[in-house]
């Protein structure tokens, strides 16, 4: 659902007159477009971001109710993606390579070594 109001900023009397600024809303709790999974997921993410179940995105970076409709639509579509996106994979610990493990070791030594020659004063 669309909402057009007057928007702040640029644009002199052309901003008094105009409903640039634009609200998109969608009905997150009530649709039937998104599969249950996604639905779940995305109510679930976006739960601090929900009213009454709705979600809703503002644009008024332009002087144009045209451009700030596109713009709104474009930050829905992000909004949404990311929502129902599924979760990453877990990370699986895995066992660090002898050779690595030696070279660190190995590195740590020479600097103690180095940090150990600089203390012993100069007589």
């Amino acid at each position: 659902m669309w909402r057009f109001s007057r928007s702040s900023g640029p644009g002199g009397q052309h901003v008094n007159t105009t409903d640039s600024q634009v609200e998109l809303r969608f009905d997150l709790a009530k649709t039937e477009a998104l599969p249950p999974v996604w639905k779940e997921r995305a109510l679930e993410r976006l739960a601090s971001r929900l009213v009454g179940g709705v979600v809703s995105v503002r644009s008024s970076e332009h002087r144009s109710q045209w451009r700030n409709r596109e713009t709104a639509l474009v930050r829905m579509a992000a909004l949404l993606a990311e929502a129902t996106a599924p979760p990453p994979k877990p990370r699986r610990a895995k066992k660090i390579p002898r050779g690595i493990n030696e070279r660190r070791l190995r590195n740590k030594k020479a600097r103690s070594e180095t940090k150990r020659g600089r203390s012993g004063g100069w007589d």
